[in-house]
């Protein structure tokens, strides 16, 4: 597997480097480095600081997705809050891992990011109007295609995997955070309502006092 190390920190980036011995790794220290040197390179995975020089990961990652990029980015940093956790996630990061961390663990989020790109490798799910592209996180439905944020896409893809059937907030909830993650009280339905407000309000119906659903198709007779 091919890295992209973005990390400022000399004494953790060459500890990385030397400690990832069975993969490529490739770092560098600031995102504009970064920047150039995907255009060089093909990578299969970026382990990206936030706090970095010129200008943050954060912003850096931002950039990438609105650009299309869709490889995997892991965030290795120190900043501990769930605001921050939460915005990275919601910024289009695939995982966030604190420092200072285990090798082991780092290696086994390597593993889960890579069997997770090789998913995405498969086809559009599609239902009716409706087609969601697991590797670009774009959702297309009658003439419009939008890309969705990962708590977006994921309440998208269980929906459209069981049209007609009904779930309620709890269970999108455990759809769209981790076992560790602090679940804010209103996240599904700002999800939902931004889905709405890009493709309209009858993408997602809600069954009073149930739950949401993705209206399942009428049979013809």
């Amino acid at each position: 597997m091919r890295i992209l190390l973005v990390e400022d920190d000399e004494m953790i980036g060459q500890s990385l480097q030397k400690a990832l011995k069975t993969h490529a790794v490739n770092w560098v220290t600031d995102t504009f480095a970064a920047e150039h040197t995907l255009t060089l390179e093909a990578y299969d995975l970026i382990l990206l600081d936030l706090g970095l020089p010129k200008r943050s990961g954060l912003e850096y990652l931002i950039q990438l997705r609105q650009k299309g990029v869709t490889i995997p980015v892991l965030i290795i940093t120190a900043r501990d809050s769930v605001e921050d956790r939460v915005k990275g996630l919601d910024c289009g990061a695939d995982d966030y891992l604190l420092k200072p961390f285990a090798l082991e663990e780092l290696e086994a989020r390597i593993r889960v990011l890579t069997r997770r790109k090789q998913d995405r490798t498969n086809p559009l799910i599609t239902y009716g109007d409706a087609s969601l592209n697991p590797s670009t996180y774009t959702l297309s439905y009658r003439g419009i295609t939008e890309r969705l944020s990962i708590k977006a896409f994921n309440i998208m893809q269980t929906l459209l995997e069981n049209p007609g059937a009904i779930y309620s907030r709890s269970q999108l909830e455990e759809k769209i955070y981790a076992w560790d993650e602090e679940v804010e009280s209103n996240a599904v339905e700002v999800h939902i309502h931004t889905i709405r407000r890009k493709f309209g309000a009858e993408i997602i119906l809600n069954v009073r006092g149930v739950g949401y659903t993705f209206p399942k198709l009428k049979a013809h007779i």
